[in-house]
């Protein structure tokens, strides 16, 4: 279980994962080695997952982002093996749910351009043997970035 104290140090860590035992001490008014052990711990249990650096999709050429609704025509095991490995070997995809309702997925992916997005989703994904139907959304504006976990 997550204390008062854990929790405010996942809540720091997830603002600046640079914290360095000193700051994440003064922050959560502890000395730097208990706040590195805390750290440490948190990463031990599974708690802290990894460390990356976000990436600005425009600065990197990546113009379009879109939600894509993936509907199978089958729901064997070996298609859904065989649809989530093509979703893994593609660097466009950046993240993938099961659903319940109408639609079985949905894919969340960054293109340079509407015609990466055209090839993603007719050479790619309808192609699949198993897809019947795929719906996209094009983000016009993502007006609250990705945020924190509430911990």
């Amino acid at each position: 279980m997550l204390d008062e104290i854990d929790s405010r140090l996942l809540a720091s860590l997830q603002k600046n994962a640079h914290l360095t035992a000193e700051a994440l001490g003064e922050v959560l008014n502890l000395s730097p080695s208990q706040a590195g052990r805390r750290r440490q711990r948190l990463e031990a249990e599974g708690y802290i997952l990894g460390y990356a650096a976000r990436v600005d999709p425009l600065r990197a050429g990546l113009a379009v982002q879109a939600f894509i609704q993936v509907q199978m025509a089958r729901h064997a095991p070996e298609a859904a093996r065989s649809f989530a490995q093509l979703v893994g070997t593609r660097p466009e995809i950046i993240s993938a749910w099961t659903l319940t309702g109408e639609a079985d997925y949905l894919l969340r992916a960054y293109c340079a351009d509407l015609a990466g997005l055209n090839r993603l989703i007719h050479q790619v994904l309808l192609a699949h043997p198993a897809v019947a139907r795929v719906q996209s959304q094009i983000v016009m504006d993502q007006f609250k970035p990705d945020a924190p976990l509430p911990v």
